[in-house]
């Protein structure tokens, strides 16, 4: 794919999740596809990425996703995104929360064989107008779903060990 194709097949995925076209959405993913989202984790398979694109709207509304400076490089794309949505949650319902990151896919005949993003969840929480102590336990949990995840295990297992500091024994 090219950077244009990829820049093409970013806006039709933002246009998608403003429409709620959830099955439009899940279309532009491989039939075997995976969406790892930030905040509902990994989803296999159009029918569950379209699920999960519903659930998107239970607590929030008014989606608005745009890309920025997308880059291919064999079957891997990247591209930076800002991100925001008007809140239906009752600690922030009508305010517009938005965060930035960094969107990577893995590409697969035209389409998204896996889609995977990073962001900060702590500023999200917090616009959300989360007490403190729901923001620690959701960030542990979201932790400890990221380093279940396969990918971060191989990356965990092929990290050098740190060299020794002066001074431990």
């Amino acid at each position: 794919m090219t950077t244009a194709g990829l820049a093409a097949l970013l806006e039709r995925f933002a246009q998608a999740v403003a429409a709620r076209d959830t099955a439009g959405f899940a279309a532009l993913f491989t039939p075997d596809g995976r969406y790892h989202d930030g905040f509902f984790g990994a989803h296999d398979g159009r029918d569950a990425i379209a699920a999960m694109l519903d659930r998107f709207y239970v607590g929030g509304e008014a989606f608005f996703w745009q890309f920025f400076d997308p880059a291919v490089g064999g079957h891997t794309g990247y591209a930076r995104y800002v991100f925001s949505y008007r809140s239906r949650q009752p600690e922030s319902a009508g305010q517009v929360i938005v965060f930035d990151g960094v969107a990577q896919l893995r590409l697969r005949d035209g389409l998204i064989a896996e889609y995977d993003e990073a962001f900060d969840r702590g500023i999200a929480f917090t616009q959300l107008g989360y007490e403190t102590a729901r923001i620690g336990k959701l960030l542990g949990r979201y932790s400890r779903e990221f380093t279940a995840s396969p990918r971060a295990r191989a990356h965990l297992a092929a990290r050098p060990a740190p060299p020794p500091r002066p001074g431990d024994a």
